[in-house]
This record gives structure tokens, C-alpha cells and sequence, in this order.
């Protein structure tokens, strides 16, 4: 799709398994927002962690991503449409949407020309909320220090420019609607440590990383990690700090 930087469709299938699900308590705030609530846009959607949550909540719901990849590992349900479609040019029907959501993407976007799109696409009060979740952390400190040198260390330099949105809370960025400012989340799952070690090969820094080096910089890293996690086999909380930005249109 022209203009698009994919960074992901080579990841998708990864993607899938090893992503933290998205927030429950996020989805539940935002899908309160809309006093309707027949059709949201979910952009971005990935492998459709969002959308599926969403669809608790809405009649129906549309869900573009611009990577096929990440499309053909979507998550099936009977109130999903899954488009691939860019954010600029989603495809979604003119004044139709009841909410629009952006889980961990809106960074890739070209902002102007999106939020150009979501004012096409939404209906009357309709809603807005994009929202992003940081570098990934631990109660472990040990383990939470490891992860903070592999993170912004050892692959911290192959991180694309567009990584910054997130690391700035999405606070750096134009957000042209009727705001108001959201309950604070973190984002939490209890995982093992060969899932972690897979949602690691998930991230495009990595990916980078080897392409540039050849070199496998989560395989390096691994005895680190798992010196500082134990028993590989027992579960342990890991977290993500969210941010959240919320608004309506007109």
C-alpha cells in the first residue's frame, strides 16, 4: 500500500500468539463514551485484540489495517469486519461511526490526513480515543532492569523514528477534538518466560536489529533474562504503562 512503512506484516504471525491483550478497563471506558453505539472504526487493528473487545460493546465493528499479514491472523467474530484498509482512506462510510479507536498505531500514522478521515467517517457526537502502552517493566527489579537495558540499550538504537510518539505519552502530538482527559491504566498479564522471550521477537526494533547486525539480539540477551526471572515455567506479572488520550468530535 503506498506510503505505508510496514514494519509488521513479516511479524504477524508472532504477533498473534505473543502481544499482551489489550486492556479490558480500557475498552470498557471507551466504549462508554458514544451515547450510541451501533458502529466503531477500529484503525490499525493489527491482529483485532481491540476490535474483539470492542465488539462486547457495539452493534458492529469495522476493522482496517493496512497489512494484509496482520489481517489474515485476525481474530474471527460474528460483529467483525476486518478491511485492510490505511488509516487515511479506511473505507468506512461517511458519518457512520459511533467511536473511533487507535490501539498502538496511531504513531505510524500520517496524523493530518487521518484525523482529516475520522471526521469524514464520524456521526454525529461520536468519539475518539487512541491510546498506546510504553516499554514493558516488571515488580521484579532484577528482571525490570534487564528488560530496561534490552529495551533502550541493546536494541535501542533500531527503534523507527515514530517510536518517540510513544515513548512521549502520545502528549507530543496534535489531537484536534474536543478533549477530555481519561482515568489513568496499566496494562498487565501474567506470562511465563518463553512468552515473554517470544513478545520480545515481536517488536520491530528487533527485527531491525537483526537485519542490521545479523545478529539475534533476544537470544544474546536471553540468559540475562532468564537469570533474572527463575523457574522459566513460572508465571509472573509483567506491565506496560498506558497512555490515553480521549475526545469527541465537533
Amino acid at each position: 500500500m503506498p506510503g505505508f512503512a510496514d514494519h509488521f506484516s513479516s511479524l504477524a504471525e508472532g504477533y498473534a500468539a505473543f502481544r499482551p491483550p489489550q486492556s479490558d478497563d480500557v475498552i470498557d471506558y471507551v466504549a462508554s463514551l458514544p451515547a450510541r453505539r451501533a458502529l466503531v472504526w477500529d484503525c490499525g487493528t493489527g491482529n483485532g485484540q481491540a476490535a474483539v473487545g470492542l465488539a462486547r460493546h457495539f452493534e458492529r465493528v469495522v476493522a482496517t489495517d493496512a497489512s494484509t499479514a496482520q489481517i489474515a491472523h485476525a481474530r474471527p467474530h460474528a460483529r467483525i469486519s476486518y478491511v485492510v484498509a490505511s488509516a487515511e482512506r479506511s473505507a468506512v462510510r461517511s458519518q457512520v461511526a459511533d467511536l473511533v479507536t487507535v490501539a498502538q498505531a496511531l504513531h505510524w500514522f500520517d496524523l493530518e490526513q487521518f484525523f482529516a478521515e475520522v471526521r469524514r467517517v464520524a456521526a454525529p457526537g461520536a468519539a475518539v480515543a487512541v491510546w498506546a502502552y510504553g516499554d514493558v517493566t516488571s515488580d521484579n527489579r532484577s528482571l525490570a532492569a534487564v528488560l530496561h537495558e534490552f529495551t533502550r540499550t541493546t536494541v535501542g538504537a533500531y527503534w523507527p523514528p515514530e517510536r518517540r510518539i510513544v515513548d512521549d505519552g502520545y502528549r507530543t502530538i496534535p489531537f484536534p477534538f474536543r478533549e477530555i482527559h481519561p482515568p489513568s491504566f496499566t496494562l498487565s498479564a501474567r506470562w511465563t518466560l518463553p512468552h515473554l522471550i517470544g513478545y520480545l521477537r515481536t517488536w520491530s526494533a528487533t527485527a531491525a536489529h537483526m537485519r542490521a547486525t545479523g545478529t539475534d539480539a533476544v537470544a544474546q540477551s536471553a540468559p540475562e533474562i532468564a537469570a533474572a526471572w527463575g523457574e522459566p515455567d513460572t508465571a509472573q506479572i509483567v506491565r506496560w504503562p498506558i497512555s490515553l488520550r480521549v475526545g469527541f468530535v465537533g
